[in-house]
Formats: structure tokens, C-alpha cells, sequence
């Protein structure tokens, strides 16, 4: 039995194929969750658009933590649904629906199965990765942005019930950074009339100033694990938007 298993959302492309290639324990089992499987990692399939998907998850994490006797358990979850942006009342009433579910509420039941499923024997933690969508509002992605900001509330707020009830499983939210994935590519070319902000991607892109590979992210993100007592969200760099303030 390995000493460490880890569960990636989304490990397949992007940030979470970059947290899943620099995981910093050796010998650890990585399971990738995801719609479709990993080439070299065990894979669960997950639809987060899908409710009735989101049991496969759970089983995993029963099945694996039951009688678990590593050193540690940790859930990252990474994957979003990416939906093409436009403003609210215009865009696909379907597809704003399927992200809501997938981006909204998927978060926050996966990591209540994870919680329900782990036990206190090891070190364990729930990393929910987040954006600065969450303090900044970013035309075009309404439900992207209060999707962020309520992972990082649910965050604030589990933190200080698992601290009341005494358990040591920590929990925390991330904000990467900017990292150079084919979500943030597809996002730079977008139409600025349904996202204002792409043409400020486009250029951060092509001068490469704050910009990190998923690599670079995925590193930085392991060595910020686990949090600091009392901390709820760490912060790896900010995407600075014009104009989008709070």
C-alpha cells in the first residue's frame, strides 16, 4: 500500500496535469477524476455536470480510505467546466444551468464526500483551487466568479467547524496564479464584447509576465501544502485586471 494517495479532479489536461506530474512524495498513487481517463495515472469517471456521476467519486474515496494505514490522504480538486463566456440573459440557458451544477455545486459536495470518507489516523487535507474570479468581477463569467468566491466561503467556513470539532484534516482554497493552459488560450481569443478581459490575457500570454506552465503552478502550489494554522485560502499571484474591481 502506498503511503500516500492523492485524488486530482481534472489531472488529464491544465493545471491538474501539472499537480499530478509534480507530486512531491515519491511512490505516491494518483487517482485522476475526470471525464475521460488518464494515459498513466488510475482514473474514475466524473462528469461534474452530472450529479448522478459524482457517486463514482465518493466509492473511490470509501473504498480506498477504508482501513487506510498510510501516512497520507489528500483530495485535490482542480477541474472546472469551461464554458465559453457571455453575459447573463444572453447566453445558452442549458449551458449556464450546466455550469452552475458543475462549477457551483460540485465543488462543494465532493469535498463533503471526501470529508465524510477520511479518517484522523493520518495526515489529511482538501485543497478546493480557486481563482482570482473570486474578488474580481469578470464580465462574461457571473457564474465562474460566484462559483470561486463560494468555495472559498465553504472553505472558511468547514476550516473552523473541522477546528471546533477537533479533527486535523485541513482544508484550504488556492488561487494559482496565472498558468498557461489551453482553457486560458481558448479564453485569450474570445469576442472582448462578451469578454472584456481577453484581449489583457491575449497579452499576458505573448509577454509572458507573471505567466507559469502548469509545471510551475503545480510545484508552487505542494510546496504551500499543507497550510499555515488558520488559514483558509493561499495565493500564488494574481491575474491584475483593469478595471475589474471589487
Amino acid at each position: 500500500m502506498a503511503d500516500t494517495i492523492i485524488w486530482i479532479s481534472g489531472a488529464t489536461a491544465g493545471l491538474g496535469s501539472g499537480l499530478a506530474a509534480t507530486v512531491p512524495w515519491p511512490g505516491a498513487r494518483v487517482i485522476n477524476l475526470s471525464r475521460s481517463a488518464h494515459p498513466q495515472l488510475e482514473s474514475v469517471k466524473l462528469d461534474l455536470s452530472r450529479p448522478e456521476s459524482w457517486g463514482a467519486a465518493e466509492e473511490s474515496f470509501r473504498r480506498e480510505l477504508a482501513g487506510f494505514k498510510g501516512k497520507r490522504a489528500i483530495f485535490v480538486h482542480n477541474a472546472i467546466l469551461a464554458t465559453p463566456p457571455g453575459f447573463t440573459g444572453e447566453t445558452d440557458r442549458a449551458a449556464y444551468y450546466n455550469e452552475i451544477i458543475a462549477n457551483g455545486a460540485a465543488p462543494l459536495m465532493l469535498g463533503e464526500m471526501f470529508l465524510r470518507a477520511v479518517g484522523q489516523d493520518y495526515e489529511s487535507g482538501l485543497v478546493m483551487l480557486s481563482s482570482a474570479a473570486a474578488r474580481s468581477p469578470f464580465e462574461g463569467h457571473s457564474v465562474y466568479c460566484a462559483a470561486k468566491a463560494g468555495v472559498e466561503m465553504w472553505v472558511r467556513v468547514v476550516r473552523r467547524e473541522l477546528q471546533r470539532r477537533g479533527k486535523k484534516t485541513w482544508v484550504v482554497a488556492v488561487r494559482p496564479g496565472f498558468v498557461d493552459t489551453p482553457n486560458t488560450r481558448a479564453e485569450a481569443g474570445r469576442l472582448v464584447e462578451d469578454y472584456p478581459i481577453a484581449e489583457q490575457i491575449a497579452r499576458q500570454l505573448q509577454t509572458r509576465e507573471g505567466v507559469m506552465t502548469p509545471e510551475q503552478a503545480g510545484r508552487g502550489i505542494w510546496a504551500m501544502l499543507p497550510p499555515p494554522p488558520n488559514t483558509s485560502v493561499l495565493l500564488q499571484g494574481e491575474m491584475v485586471v483593469a478595471g475589474a474591481k471589487p
